[in-house]
């Protein structure tokens, strides 16, 4: 299987998440393609790591992550890695949940590169929310209120690079909230984000002519 390459969010695609600034530097392995449903790769690997336990179709969700896993080791840099923290954002539940879903964790500590990778849960969800898929979308603000660090997992001094994981980028809300967070904490350390997907919002003009738009 070819090596997938990390594709970066640069002026092109920048305005599809609306909390992101030029400022930020994240990366994207796929597009995820919005109001597709299951058409597409990307899609489907979505929906499968998104299953919940009991819901038809839940088997699927392991292979998706053993999937992301497997396609974000070897398009992550070692070098950059040897010197990085990758943190996992939180899910939408808490630990003590019973719906808490540990996702992006999983995908996280299957991740296989020639140097260490240190997973460090360093962002805590105090309360639980409602998914962003099942409608809620809280802002940076909202979700910052809710976010601390866990001090237990800091070591001495700030790490030279964290990367902030998550399986798919909309609006950036989260991101936006983990990196303050975490910049807060670590003033020193360059933090990107990392992400499975990005989602990709069609536009409806693509496929129309100037002379259909004409008529």
């Amino acid at each position: 299987m070819p090596t997938v390459r990390f594709r970066k969010i640069d002026d092109t695609n920048l305005p599809d998440h609306y909390y992101l600034t030029s400022d930020d530097v994240c990366f994207f392995l796929y597009e995820y393609t919005a109001g597709a449903g299951y058409d597409g790769e990307a899609n489907q690997l979505i929906y499968n790591l998104k299953k919940k336990r009991g819901a038809g179709g839940y088997q699927y969700k392991a292979g998706a992550i053993e999937r992301c896993a497997a396609d974000m080791g070897p398009a992550l840099n070692p070098k950059w890695m040897e010197e990085a923290v990758l943190v996992p954002t939180p899910p939408s539940k808490i630990k003590t949940d019973p719906a808490y879903d540990d996702r992006i964790t999983r995908i996280c500590n299957a991740i296989k590169s020639t140097a260490t990778v240190d997973v460090r849960e360093l962002v805590v969800q105090t309360q639980s929310t409602d998914a962003v898929h099942e409608g809620e979308r809280l802002t940076p603000d909202q979700l910052k209120a809710i976010y601390q660090i866990d001090e237990s997992l800091c070591g001495p001094g700030d790490p030279k690079y964290i990367g902030v994981v998550d399986d798919m980028l909309t609006a950036g809300a989260h991101f936006r909230a983990m990196k303050d967070t975490l910049q807060a904490r670590f003033p020193t350390t360059k933090i990107s984000g990392i992400f499975v997907t990005r989602r990709a919002i069609p536009n409806p003009f693509e496929d129309v002519s100037i002379e259909d738009l004409l008529k």
